[in-house]
């Protein structure tokens, strides 16, 4: 297998767990809304009136820190894939570059 074979089928290899990563990404994020409004309404049910006093809970809560930390791993997670497979994207262009260079310089030598 060439090296540009390699680093296309790498690029490959990380299409669908970027793509699996992204969808996890994107849920925790929008689901981050969910669960302060979930929380909130736990705090309004056991006394606290003041809707300030909730969201303070709220994001006070071990719940949500957790959930923070869980979307933390998922960015982290996520970027480390996309950057991996710009790199792989790079290193193509890079090779191609390389393949005309070489088809140039071979047509002004006449070889």
């Amino acid at each position: 297998m060439s090296d540009i074979e390699r680093l296309i089928h790498q690029w490959r290899s990380h299409v669908e767990e970027h793509a699996e990563a992204r969808a996890e990404y994107e849920y925790l994020k929008e689901y981050r809304k969910s669960l302060k409004a979930i929380l909130m309404s736990r705090y309004a049910e056991s006394g606290v009136k003041a809707a300030n006093a909730q969201e303070v809970m709220a994001y006070a809560d071990k719940e949500y820190t957790d959930h923070l930390i869980a979307l933390r791993i998922a960015t982290e997670k996520t970027e480390s894939l996309r950057y991996r497979m710009k790199i792989a994207e790079v290193r193509c262009e890079v090779w191609r570059t390389e393949q005309a260079n070489g088809r140039r310089e071979k047509n002004l030598y006449g070889a």
